[in-house]
């Protein structure tokens, strides 16, 4: 599957068609504890890269601050963390997902195995930048779940304030 299916195709089924049940998260959500919090039965499957995507801290949040977004990138590449979930989980994830859309994409695990994945994107973008302490869940999550260092110096990185 080319990253063009995988940002388009994939993006435009209903979450109720979605049949993975892995979590591919990308943004705060690779806090273990907090996902945790946000989906009990949360098991962590290891680190993943989504093809064609990049990673921008550009979506509004509901404190004025500026989140993690997926955004189509044909060359581009976001590493992150796999989680299996219960089914009924995903309810309250969505609910902590306030205006993000659940999309499936195809992920690539560090063993290179190609697997469905779910994901959060939004459309609802700021300028505004993120908080100091919501970009350092990412890059904490992010070395915690040994992603490429690399990745988590680029995270590293991002502005915040």
């Amino acid at each position: 599957m080319g990253s063009k299916s995988n940002a388009a195709i994939r993006a435009r089924l209903p979450s109720d068609a979605m049949g993975s049940d892995l979590y591919f998260a990308y943004g705060s959500n690779l806090c273990a504890d907090r996902m945790r919090i946000r989906a009990p039965s949360a098991r962590e499957r290891g680190a993943a890269c989504a093809r064609g995507f990049k990673l921008r801290l550009d979506k509004r949040g509901g404190d004025g601050t500026a989140k993690a977004n997926l955004h189509a990138a044909p060359r581009g590449q976001v590493w992150g963390a796999l989680y299996a979930l219960d089914r009924e989980d995903w309810p309250r994830l969505d609910d902590c997902e306030r205006g993000y859309a659940r999309i499936e994409i195809e992920v690539i695990s560090a063993s290179g195995q190609r697997a469905l994945a779910q994901t959060y994107r939004s459309d609802l973008l700021t300028d505004a930048a993120a908080a100091t302490w919501y970009k350092q869940l990412i890059v904490d999550g992010a070395r915690a779940h040994a992603l490429p260092a690399e990745w988590c110096a680029w995270l590293d990185g991002l502005s915040a304030r």
